[in-house]
């Protein structure tokens, strides 16, 4: 897939990574290509699959968030995963999940109010979920920084 990629593929990712609101004639502007064939690479990588979405980043904190977290789960055995991930989505303060390999079969970012409601979602919810063994959860202070995978 990586020499589907040409030049002007790169520098319209690089472009609307930078702000995906940015209108297509811009870009076709600021790369000298017509706005055409800008729309038919932007096309071309939504139907591959490399661009997703176009969204918004909330800022939690703002939004109330004051606690972030990373949560390792241990199940009770593996056969738990699926339906455990699928309760786990239910969970509204729970933005993502991945499955991980070594300790922990599922990790998850928690976002809380505050501790008290941290403790709340894990020994309320989290906890509660049919397969899941235990937790460890570790406490974010501050995120150093943040990106999207480099384009080369």
């Amino acid at each position: 897939m990586e020499n589907q990629f040409d030049y002007i593929d790169k520098q319209i990712l690089q472009k609307l990574q930078l702000d995906a609101r940015k209108a297509y004639s811009q870009i076709a502007s600021e790369l000298k290509v017509s706005n055409s064939l800008v729309h038919q690479r932007i096309k071309k990588l939504i139907e591959l699959g490399v661009v997703k979405n176009a969204e918004f980043i909330l800022n939690e904190k703002k939004l109330g968030y004051k606690t972030k977290s990373y949560t390792g789960i241990r199940l009770r055995e593996a056969r738990f995963a699926k339906s455990v991930m699928e309760a786990l989505e239910k969970i509204k303060e729970v933005t993502e999940c991945n499955y991980v390999s070594g300790n922990y079969a599922i990790f998850a970012l928690i976002f809380a109010r505050d501790n008290e409601h941290l403790k709340n979602i894990l020994y309320e919810q989290v906890h509660l979920i049919n397969g899941v063994a235990g937790t460890d959860t570790f406490i974010c202070f501050d995120t150093g920084f943040k990106r999207n995978i480099s384009i080369e």
